[in-house]
């Protein structure tokens, strides 16, 4: 896997092919399997990939490795951002345009964009670096006018 290939190009791939995986167990097992079938689908290969990334550090993962990534998923002017805190204990921002929902949206995928993509915000950390916290309260994708990340490092304490 190419970790330089810019994120919202991945995704459309995945996406393409998702699209008839979802369309198959939709008919197969109806929405709301389907719906929970590419979910957890997602979140794995999320994890993975996060794995993979984290496997590339050779120092081990940090929150700086972490803010360095981003630069990925900004590729191609898939989002455009507003930084308001980035230290190396935060990482927090808002999306104020968002590429991958509008794509999503274009390709007819708009009621599992958030399983495609969003999910992965949170659940990238678990196989980047478990000591990376997120949170988040909105999406653009489902109908916000901003996404808030909130991203923290929380060294976890020895016993």
């Amino acid at each position: 896997m190419s970790n330089t290939l810019p994120i919202i190009q991945r995704r459309r791939i995945e996406a393409e092919i998702l699209k008839q995986v979802y369309d198959v167990a939709k008919d197969s097992v109806g929405r709301e399997t389907a719906q929970t079938i590419i979910g957890e689908a997602v979140r794995r290969s999320s994890i993975a990939q996060a794995e993979s990334f984290a496997a590339l550090e050779p120092e081990g993962t940090s929150m700086a490795s972490f803010i360095r990534l981003y630069d990925l998923w900004k590729a191609d002017d898939a989002l455009q951002v507003d930084v308001k805190r980035q230290d190396d204990v935060h990482f927090d921002f808002n999306v104020t345009r968002c590429r991958y929902a509008e794509m999503y949206k274009d390709m007819g995928l708009g009621e599992i964009g958030h399983l495609l993509s969003c999910q992965r915000d949170g659940t990238f950390c678990e196989g980047y670096d478990a000591n990376i916290q997120f949170e988040r309260s909105q999406t653009i994708m489902q109908g916000a006018s901003h996404c808030d990340f909130r991203y923290t490092y929380k060294k976890a304490e020895k016993a």
